[in-house]
């Protein structure tokens, strides 16, 4: 078996929800020892706010948890008792990372700030995510991927013109934050190895999804301009957006940006004579006539399969692609062929369909995957074998409610 990247790592994982979990779900799938530290007085709400497997509730059975989670380990601990709090320092000090995703103040309250976490590993490295970030006036507020959503600008850009703000219909700003995360503690591991500092990393939720629109955002520093709500229109491609094709809500993508994919569009589609409209003579005066434009490709979409415009297009050289519903999804050929859905084995639910992750490395295809953890599954690994505690010492904080 191939040694993964970042076998050697531990990291003592304090984070909960989504965006805290899917940036150390990236890490323990490149080989980190991922130790989740929660409590059944107050287990994880993901845990218990997704629909269980099978349509059974349970704290072991939430896909949602079990997908975040791939690859972890779980030990239970209160941490508002103090000999809790005791063990989790235990656990830091034999750590390369802790992470936490609570809201500001809760560590502290914790006994476990950075200052506190330097004290028990000098270099030890701190991943901090919350909606504000922990600096500025607004570091109190807590909320989910959606308040990112608004507090960022992102959802005032999307939507229809003269209708609401939209929010992205998936936790986008959680698995945003948590990309940038994984990347941030990796650069913080490399820092170490170089320097032998520890880091403290702050990191915002609100200004990850920020960095997304940089478009708008210059749009105004530049010019004081405030971008409204405008669909599927770009600033300068057209034809740009989804188009109706022949099925029950089925729609194809198409994205036009030179004059070489504009007159390829017109052949692949047998109107050749677009190109000499004077309507449509450059890419300035499409983008101006778009809504009579976009009339035209859609009576022509309408009559095909989103498939079947993505093969005509893209044989073209034009950039196409359909619209997929999550069962097109999961069976598309092409991301099987790439392995993009994995199984695993659950102790619980049983085999399950996992994602991968989105990149390859192509000595590491022979790896395994393992499910999330349950709720304590390996109790008798952290506080027996990683922190020396005998089995009767384990068992009388079991009867305590400290190992809980």
């Amino acid at each position: 078996m191939t040694r993964l990247p970042l076998e050697g790592i531990r990291i003592c994982d304090f984070t909960w929800v989504w965006a805290g979990p899917y940036a150390t779900m990236l890490l323990s799938m490149m080989g980190a020892e991922v130790i989740k530290i929660e409590s059944s007085r107050r287990p994880d709400q993901i845990r218990t706010a997704a629909t269980g497997a099978d349509g059974v509730a349970g704290l072991n059975r939430s896909a949602s948890f079990n997908s975040l989670n791939c690859a972890k380990k779980s030990c239970t601990l209160d941490l508002t008792k103090p000999k809790g709090v005791e063990l989790a320092k235990e656990l830091i000090k034999i750590s390369d990372v802790v992470t936490e995703n609570f809201s500001t103040g809760v560590m502290e309250r914790f006994g476990l700030s950075y200052e506190e976490l330097k004290k028990l590993k000098p270099d030890i490295i701190a991943y901090s995510s919350s909606i504000p970030g922990r600096i500025g006036p607004k570091n109190y507020y807590t909320g989910y991927a959606v308040e990112s959503h608004s507090l960022s600008g992102a959802a005032s850009i999307t939507g229809r013109p003269g209708g609401p703000p939209i929010h992205i219909g998936a936790a986008y700003g959680d698995l945003i934050t948590g990309s940038h995360g994984a990347l941030a503690i990796l650069a913080a591991l490399h820092h170490r190895d170089q320097t032998g500092e520890g880091q403290f990393i702050d990191m915002s939720m609100t200004e990850a999804v920020a960095v997304t629109i940089p478009e708008a955002i210059m749009d105004y520093t530049m010019n004081g301009r405030v971008r409204g709500r405008r669909a599927n229109k770009d600033d300068f491609m057209a034809p740009h957006g989804c188009y109706p094709c022949r099925g029950e809500d089925k729609w194809v993508a198409i994205a036009i940006s030179n004059e070489q994919e504009w007159r390829a569009f017109c052949r692949a589609i047998g109107k050749p004579e677009w190109t000499k409209d004077e309507m449509f003579a450059d890419g300035y005066r499409r983008w101006a006539n778009q809504e009579e434009l976009d009339k035209l490709v859609g009576s022509w979409t309408k009559d095909y399969t989103h498939y079947e415009v993505m093969e005509i297009l893209q044989r073209a050289g034009v950039p196409a692609g359909p619209s997929v519903n999550v069962e097109e999804l999961v069976n598309d050929r092409h991301l099987k062929q790439r392995h993009f859905f994995i199984e695993t084995d659950h102790s619980e639910v049983g085999k399950r369909t996992m994602l991968d992750l989105p990149w390859k490395f192509g000595s590491l295809s022979d790896r395994e995957y393992r499910a999330g953890p349950c709720l304590g599954e390996h109790n008798d690994y952290v506080f027996g074998e990683l922190l020396g505690l005998s089995k009767e010492e384990i068992a009388r904080l079991v009867e305590e409610e400290v190992i809980k």
